[in-house]
């Protein structure tokens, strides 16, 4: 028998208060790239300094490969930063922000030594925002808010396949 979770509504509400402000930050950020069409991921693939840099600067070198890279990143960011929102297919948004801050990672990491062509805000020794916000998204995995307020309560009940894929 599955034992039902309480939590208090301190816990509720800090957890739906880092949802939020993490669904706003890649919403924000999606929506900025969506409204500038000079925008591109271009200069930021050529200074990766990862452990991965050959495989992103690799990426530059094809023009239509850059637009479907651009594109991506665009909508990926909007659609996870909604999904966190609105708690819709909330573990599926975590998931898919969890990868895209991994990728961030790889390409520009917070090495002692690494400079960028754009600053970082801050010094970081190995954990920089991006860390701490792929470790939040892990954390609200594990407590669903989404179950508790957002569009998955509605979701899990009228269509249990997406329950059963774990994408809620």
């Amino acid at each position: 028998m599955r034992e039902q979770q309480i939590y208090t509504k301190a816990q509720i509400s800090w957890l739906m208060v880092l949802r939020l402000f993490i669904g706003w930050h890649f919403m924000y950020e999606g929506m900025v790239k969506i409204a500038n069409p000079k925008w591109t991921s271009l200069p930021y693939l050529l200074d990766s300094k990862g452990p991965a840099s050959n495989f992103f600067i690799m990426l530059t070198q094809d023009d239509s490969l850059m637009t479907l890279i651009n594109f991506v990143n665009e909508w990926a960011l909007l659609l996870v930063g909604l999904g966190l929102t609105l708690g819709c297919l909330f573990r599926l948004s975590a998931v898919g922000g969890m990868i895209l801050l991994a990728m961030y990672t790889l390409s520009h990491p917070s090495f002692i030594g690494a400079s960028y062509m754009m600053p970082f805000e801050g010094s970081y020794l190995w954990i920089d925002k991006n860390m701490v916000e792929l470790a939040a998204l892990g954390l609200m995995c594990v407590f669903p808010t989404s179950q508790i307020i957002g569009f998955d309560r509605v979701l899990g009940r009228s269509c249990p396949i997406l329950r059963k894929l774990k994408f809620i």
